[in-house]
């Protein structure tokens, strides 16, 4: 990461942090609590780690909805492994079902690990901000950017595991492919979707 990219995603940061900061500020204000609760990364993360909760039970209990790469019909796998496309049930054995059953736990599994990442980073990104700003004023702008620097990288190299997810989705996709013709149209994933995840570019 180049010195002018680190300034560039600090000035993000600083924005987007000040902006959720300044929305829990008026939010806290109108209901007359204590300022002192002010969004701290902590509170980010905590709010975020809810909302991601609510998420992972939605997809648990509801339908995952897949889609072909040409916008064409959309189809769902029930949490039982069934297959509808159009809102049709699609005729399948029971090992294409057990595929089904597979390859919609892989996607959560995928969703959920990101989403893990995401409120991580909400607490990471805040972090940086603040000492990035005061490094700014007190004169150890590089001394605290190599620090920055060194970080993003930890995290970095965290969010990649998520890679690791890919290749049994893949494989699964795959066969689900050969065996069921329905489900073929919906198998977008490539092996180049994993390499271009895996890339340090």
């Amino acid at each position: 990461m180049t010195k002018t990219h680190v300034i560039a995603l600090l000035a993000c940061l600083l924005l987007a942090g000040g902006c959720q900061r300044q929305q829990a500020t008026d939010t806290h204000a109108s209901a007359g609590d204590d300022a002192s609760q002010d969004a701290s990364p902590s509170a980010i993360s905590r709010v975020v780690a809810k909302a991601m909760d609510r998420a992972r039970e939605q997809m648990a209990t509801r339908n995952l909805t897949i889609s072909d790469d040409n916008g064409g019909t959309k189809a769902e796998i029930t949490p039982q492994g069934d297959l509808l496309v159009g809102g049709d049930k699609v005729e399948v054995t029971d090992q294409q079902r057990a595929l089904l059953v597979e390859y919609r736990s892989d996607v959560i599994a995928i969703a959920t690990a990101g989403a893990d990442i995401g409120a991580q980073g909400a607490d990471f990104g805040l972090r940086t901000a603040g000492k990035a700003l005061r490094g700014a004023l007190s004169g150890n702008g590089d001394q605290v950017e190599a620090e920055i620097e060194a970080e993003a990288r930890k995290f970095e190299a965290h969010a990649r595991k998520i890679c690791d997810r890919l290749p049994p989705l893949f494989d699964t996709q795959q066969q689900l492919a050969a065996q069921l013709s329905a489900f073929k149209p919906y198998a977008t994933m490539t092996q180049s979707d994993i390499d271009d995840c895996r890339s340090k570019d």
